[in-house]
């Protein structure tokens, strides 16, 4: 769908395995910026293709004038459809220098973040062309151009994209949705990135991958909805730790889960990670007053 001038959205579904045999319907969402030429800001999981290149098709566009693909980071719900649709359009992958490693070398990914159905997610590894670093300026054609804005915390490499041509913010996985299984390697990373987007004035319409898109007011409230989940959690590790002080890790994934609603079969290898990093940071009481 159109959201704005120059941005599309397109919501793309797929599965997700939690264990035991068990798959949950999730979706990501993949955008692309219309100028003379085409810029794709992440390409969902594989197969995920058909779906971006049909919409180009369908909107009077050729897939051929795509000439860039951007990764918010390098998770494979986000760079499964890249190497074929760099294979047919001849496009320019981008991504931050810390993402570069497992876009690059997805069995490394695998071996290093587990994902019981990874490889029905990306199948192929895909070069990166131009390396993004926090700060950066990048044309996408016709007079048109995105900053770089690093946001760690879901990833190292992790990046957001201001376009302010159409006063557009594109976050990745920046900013959590309440309910969701929390999945992000730093917790103070996180809240720090969060913060760093909730400055930028004027935003008109967020983009985000988890969430269909936000406008006006629900733009800052879904930052801080998103701000107040990773305080729940964090509050639910401190609390379930100090009782439990020698469960696992595992056992205490399952705990926090529970106490947040969400099924105990969420606690997967990265979830597990997750909570990890509140443990690391258990120290701090309040992530919001740091």
């Amino acid at each position: 769908m159109q959201v704005t001038e120059h941005t599309h959205a397109i919501k793309i579904p797929f599965k997700l395995s939690i264990g035991q045999g068990k798959m949950v319907d999730r979706f990501v969402y993949a955008y692309l910026i219309y100028g003379k030429r085409i810029c794709l800001i992440d390409c969902g999981v594989s197969s995920s293709e058909a779906l971006i290149l049909d919409y180009v098709k369908k909107t009077g566009r050729d897939p051929h004038e795509i000439s860039m693909i951007i990764h918010t980071h390098c998770h494979p719900d986000h760079i499964g459809g890249s190497y074929t649709i760099k294979r047919i359009s001849g496009c320019r992958v981008a991504a931050h220098i810390e993402a570069k490693p497992w876009i690059e070398d997805i069995e490394r990914q695998y071996e290093e973040r587990p994902i019981e159905n990874f490889h029905s997610l990306v199948r192929n590894s895909v070069g990166v062309d131009l390396v993004l670093r926090d700060g950066d300026s990048l044309n996408v054609g016709d007079g048109l151009a995105v900053k770089v804005l690093h946001t760690p915390g879901h990833s190292r490499g992790s990046i957001s994209l201001l376009f302010n041509e159409d006063g557009a913010l594109f976050s990745g996985d920046a900013i959590p949705v309440a309910g969701d299984p929390p999945i992000y390697e730093d917790i103070l990373s996180s809240v720090s990135s969060i913060r760093k987007l909730r400055q930028v004035e004027g935003l008109k319409v967020l983009f985000s991958s988890w969430a269909d898109p936000q406008r006006g007011n629900r733009i800052y409230e879904s930052m801080d909805q998103g701000l107040g989940y990773l305080q729940r959690i964090h509050e639910a590790v401190r609390k379930i730790n100090r009782e439990f002080p020698a469960i696992s890790s595992g056992e205490l994934c399952i705990r926090v889960l529970r106490n947040l609603g969400l099924p105990g079969l969420s606690a997967m290898p990265i979830v597990i990670k997750s909570i990890e990093a509140h443990l690391k940071a258990s120290g701090h009481k309040d992530l919001l007053k740091l």
